[in-house]
């Protein structure tokens, strides 16, 4: 392992932990996702048992499980945001250093002697590149600290009981809808037999 890195593989480095960090965004988002749906069953258990301490507890954890979702959705879109940026601000030093290259040698090319001017030229441009760099750099930790002072600022009335309430009902809907979607299909499968019956009557 070298002792020292090259700029770029410190950049694939950060792009590596970029990519990485919105891997583990996106997988916990899935996860709220994963107990946002188990509460609002455990939701309308406890709302067909009439136990309404019970519903009232899975309610708020519910109300909190929702407002990280909505936190971690807002945090991925900053992240993937402040990506599209540097990639960006990549393609510009990208530019600036092809273009510092192609005026040496076109120097070369049309014998020009005045090196020293291409060359303060060339490292003001590299110069110019690493500035970008620190600047990405700066700006990637403040959308961090943004994201951090958001989670921790979260209002714990993100989400209103009567969006929970909402979301608990609309499923309950959904599945019984659900049930009586599949006694149709039966029914109808048990005439076409009874009419099968019928014919080879």
């Amino acid at each position: 392992m070298a002792l020292f890195k090259s700029e770029e593989e410190r950049r694939i480095e950060r792009d590596i932990k970029i990519r990485q960090g919105i891997r583990r965004i996106e997988k916990a988002i899935r996860e709220q996702g994963q107990f946002q749906d188990e509460f609002v069953r455990n939701a309308q258990r406890a709302k067909q048992m009439g136990d309404t301490a019970q519903y009232q507890f899975i309610r708020n954890s519910l109300k909190k499980t929702a407002t990280i979702k909505k936190m971690l959705e807002r945090q991925l879109l900053a992240v993937k945001n402040a990506l599209l940026i540097k990639r960006q601000a990549e393609a510009s030093a990208d530019f600036a250093r092809a273009m510092a290259t192609m005026a040496v040698e076109i120097g070369k090319l049309f014998g020009q002697t005045d090196l020293i001017r291409t060359q303060a030229d060339w490292e003001k441009a590299m110069l110019q590149s690493q500035t970008m760099e620190e600047r990405m750099s700066m700006f990637l930790d403040a959308v961090e600290d943004m994201a951090a002072q958001d989670v921790s600022q979260a209002p714990a009335e993100a989400v209103s009981d009567e969006e929970i309430d909402r979301l608990i009902e609309a499923e309950g809907q959904a599945a019984q809808a659900r049930e009586v979607q599949r006694l149709e299909g039966l029914r109808a499968e048990l005439e076409a037999l009874k009419g099968q019956g019928e014919r080879q009557k």
